[in-house]
């Protein structure tokens, strides 16, 4: 897959660190699209995005502090839901940008459904990737097994090769090649040469301590408000369950709801029924 252009972006948090985005050109009569990645991931991981909607869309993709090529946090607090949106509220300032679309892939959703909580009328459209108000307690614990391991690898095949032992389950139709793919949006060549995750390990310092209460997430879904919104779930997700998204449904009839087949969490966009979804959703945003 050839990945069209773009320009490396950065802005500053509120904080001083520096973030990074990658921006991809596309018509200025639309609101961009923004994408949001998950935990541990990075603005690579929605080049499928890029490949399929860029040019007729300008398409943003955020690297949250302490992934990818944005600072890492010098305070370990900072990696929380809070402090990510205050973070892409700084950067739609920054670009002069006033509404976008937000793909949130799991805690891109998570802050994207935030953002529409405390800073409403900032989004003219909202895909959430495999993630919900409620989240399942065994793709928490599964997260937490791997999430702040800081493993490395001698070459791109033995990170792809391990990748592979630990989500077989997630994407049981990938090859070889697909692994490989993986492998390089996941992981960076370190200065010692060796092939790391793309992400400080601290994050997973506030992520594994449990809130003092556990959090009510419907009413952030709510603010989502009028706007189309399309839920993408994964066949084999253990993140977002089916009778979760079917009561997203019930509680919000207009949203679009799509169970991509024989993936996990989660979807990668490179899945056809993800992207004719998404084109879906942005044929109601044009």
């Amino acid at each position: 897959m050839s990945v069209p252009a773009f320009e490396d972006g950065t802005w500053q948090s509120g904080d001083g660190l520096t973030l990074h985005y990658r921006d991809y050109a596309g018509r200025d009569d639309r609101p961009p699209i923004l994408c949001i990645p998950g935990l541990t991931r990075n603005a690579r991981d929605f080049e499928p995005v890029a490949d399929a909607f860029a040019g007729e869309w300008r398409v943003i993709c955020a690297e949250l502090r302490g992934r990818g090529e944005s600072d890492y946090a010098k305070d370990f607090s900072t990696y929380t839901p809070s402090q990510y949106v205050e973070d892409i509220v700084a950067l739609l300032d920054a670009i002069g940008v006033s509404k976008v679309v937000s793909i949130g892939t799991s805690l891109g959703g998570i802050v994207t459904m935030l953002m529409a909580f405390m800073h409403p009328g900032k989004l003219a459209g909202v895909v959430l990737n495999d993630i919900g108000p409620d989240v399942e307690e065994a793709g928490l614990d599964r997260i937490k097994d791997y999430v702040g391991q800081g493993r490395s690898y001698p070459t791109w095949m033995h990170a792809a090769r391990s990748l592979r032992e630990g989500n077989a389950d997630v994407y049981p139709d990938y090859d070889t090649k697909d692994w490989l793919r993986f492998a390089k949006r996941l992981c960076v060549v370190g200065n010692n040469g060796r092939i790391s995750y793309d992400y400080d390990m601290h994050i997973a310092e506030p992520f594994n301590e449990p809130p003092p209460k556990p959090v009510d997430m419907w009413p952030l879904f709510a603010a989502l408000g009028d706007v189309p919104v399309l839920a993408l779930r994964g066949e084999l997700s253990d993140i977002l369950s089916a009778k979760t998204l079917q009561r997203m449904t019930k509680e919000m009839p207009a949203m679009d709801a799509v169970t991509v087949p024989n993936v996990g969490h989660v979807p990668t966009f490179e899945e056809p029924e993800a992207q004719q979804a998404v084109a879906t959703l942005l044929g109601k945003v044009a």
